[in-house]
């Protein structure tokens, strides 16, 4: 029994002695990998990062350019190294390790560290010769996976309640945002606490606007664009990356803010966000690119950097772009852009978000109406990529009333249903095969909720029942209280409970789409605060509406015609007048205000 454990230990320190190697041979994750740990009897280590992260430059510049860590890992263990923007199977696995994530694994496959973070050299080598003398895989406390899951997509009441007290609990009353040291927006949060504004929530109206004007000090003053975060529990802290998900985020926040506020600081901080899309990362083509870094130089903090104005800042030298151009962030970006349009009628943002969808279209569509992620797509398709593409193809749609929009819309969903439905269980999987056989595809919150808010419009929208079953689907996994309540808080389960729950508001333009008229009825009624809303323009000439369940007269002039339930108004011919009468038409949304 000793003479391993002395061999082991023979080996470790040689290793510590031995010139470390001049540059870490970094592997992309491969079934292949694994099998060449088999044979060489070494584990694989995983170093997940960002290209736009902060101290994932830190821990390449320190940790391993370390002598002694280079000399451990080319002992015993195979370097992994994957962009988490490029695998998203791989990202959603780990995304609560944030980035970097540093994961070990035997040569099967099975994890034996995850591990958050920067990690000094000092701590990295004192893992790395832990995981030699004893490569027995470390028991997490996490979640265990439901077995049982919901029999009806309505949430059960203590659920409901569970979730609403949660929605208000995590709030910093003082500061907004979350109770945490990292202050942000949260999109789900934010929307959710738009609906209960427009539904009459006066609480929920403070704690909205309060994050959102707190937020715009995460707001680049010199060249737009939103930074992603701020630490030490305040909002004057932040992290220099601008990342995609963060300016499309940020951006339907802001405007869908606006719609409902008036208030015009909101409106100038989404055309900032716009702005500095359009300037840095927009492609010549017209797809959009990934990130832009956190560093001017890799590891080096950019706060004096950011500091400066814009021609100083352009004599030292532009952070790095992340050229890649995935669906998925495009996506974001072109739904985006369109509510953007939608409140401001201003040609330009429509434009911008049907250049990159044609883009996208001719570029990442694969057979069935789905998307692959990027150009070259290994691993693919990932759920991510046409769900957002399909979010995107709907608000084109609806702010332009064309119909190859919704036709697109739906051919993403019925993709997704095919490829990514869970036929054990409710919900849909983040891949269509998993990164590893002992890596099964992981089924995420925000997916799902995002596949309830999809479907459930296009339901209405189309007419179409199969839509309306996917969201309930997906709304069965969602409405397990093991599921709902797996985190801090969870508003975006009750934004898709209360959508699906609910009829959106519906306002129809009745009228040849040449009409004048019509353009401004057309614009009124998209200038409509709400964030569930059911917009449509019915030119005749087009034939019958998709979901043909009012029933319209045909009248000598443009007319718009606002519908719920049981009932429409009578036909509105003036612009001013659709807003007044949308708001009256909705009483059954309204909710008791909250003080």
């Amino acid at each position: 029994m000793l003479r391993p454990i002395l061999l082991t230990l023979l080996v470790l320190c040689a290793s510590a002695r031995a010139a470390a190697p001049q540059e870490l041979q970094w592997e992309p994750w491969s079934d292949e990998v694994f099998q060449r740990a088999a044979r060489e009897h070494r584990f694989v280590l995983m170093d997940l990062e960002a290209v736009w992260c902060h101290w994932c430059h830190v821990m390449s510049e320190t940790t391993y350019s370390d002598p002694a860590v280079r000399a451990l890992i080319a002992s015993r263990y195979i370097a992994v190294r994957v962009d988490q923007d490029s695998r998203p199977d791989i990202s959603r696995r780990y995304e609560q390790y944030g980035w970097p994530a540093t994961v070990v694994f035997d040569a099967d496959g099975t994890e034996i560290v995850k591990r958050r973070g920067y990690l000094p050299p000092e701590l990295m080598t004192s893992m790395l010769k832990a995981i030699i003398l004893d490569p027995s895989p470390v028991k997490y406390q996490e979640a265990e996976t439901p077995t049982q899951f919901a029999t009806s997509p309505l949430l059960q009441a203590a659920t409901r309640k569970q979730l609403e007290q949660a929605y208000y609990t995590s709030y910093d009353p003082k500061l907004g945002g979350f109770r945490q040291n990292q202050k942000f927006i949260d999109r789900d949060t934010i929307e959710y606490g738009l609906l209960r504004a427009s539904q009459g929530d006066a609480r929920a109206t403070r704690m909205t606007r309060k994050t959102l004007d707190e937020a715009l000090q995460l707001i680049d003053p010199v060249w737009g664009g939103g930074y992603q975060y701020s630490t030490d529990g305040d909002w004057q802290h932040p992290h220099y990356e601008k990342i995609m998900s963060v300016q499309a985020a940020d951006m339907h926040a802001y405007t869908l803010a606006y719609l409902e506020f008036h208030d015009e600081r909101y409106l100038a901080a989404a055309r900032s966000l716009a702005r500095y899309v359009g300037n840095f990362l927009t492609a010549p083509e017209g797809e959009f690119y990934t990130s832009q870094d956190a560093d001017l130089v890799p590891g080096e903090h950019s706060a004096a950097f950011f500091a400066l104005s814009d021609g100083e800042r352009r004599k030292l030298g532009i952070p790095r772009v992340d050229r890649n151009s995935y669906a998925r962030e495009n996506g974001w970006m072109i739904q985006s852009l369109a509510t953007l349009y939608a409140a401001t009628s201003q040609r330009e943002y429509l434009d911008a978000a049907v250049a990159a969808a044609s883009w996208i279209c001719a570029n990442r569509a694969v057979a069935g109406g789905g998307f692959a992620h990027g150009a070259k797509d290994p691993a693919g398709p990932y759920l991510e990529d046409t769900l957002s593409m399909g979010r995107a193809f709907l608000e084109l749609y609806e702010v332009s009333g064309d119909r190859k929009w919704l036709a697109r819309a739906e051919a993403a969903a019925d993709f997704i249903d095919v490829h990514f439905r869970d036929a054990a269980q409710p919900g849909y999987v983040s891949a269509t095969r998993a990164p590893h056989s002992k890596l099964p595809s992981v089924k995420t919150l925000d997916e799902n909720i995002q596949i309830v808010l999809l479907d459930n419009l296009l339901a209405r929208y189309s007419g179409a029942e199969r839509h309306r079953q996917s969201a309930d689907y997906a709304m069965r996994y969602l409405a397990t209280p093991q599921v709902a309540l797996s985190a801090l808080t969870n508003p975006g389960v009750l934004e898709a409970a209360q959508e699906l729950a609910l009829e959106p508001t519906h306002l129809t333009i009745v009228a040849h789409k040449d009409d004048p008229q019509a353009v401004a009825l057309f614009r009124a009624a998209l200038a409509y605060p709400a964030a569930y809303r059911r917009i449509e323009w019915w030119d005749a000439r087009e034939g019958r509406m998709p979901n043909a369940d009012v029933q319209y007269p045909q009248l000598s002039k443009a007319a718009a015609f606002v519908c719920t339930d049981n009932t429409c108004s009578l036909p509105i011919f003036e612009p001013a007048d659709i807003a007044a009468l949308a708001a009256r038409a909705q009483p059954a949304t309204r909710i008791a205000a909250k003080g």
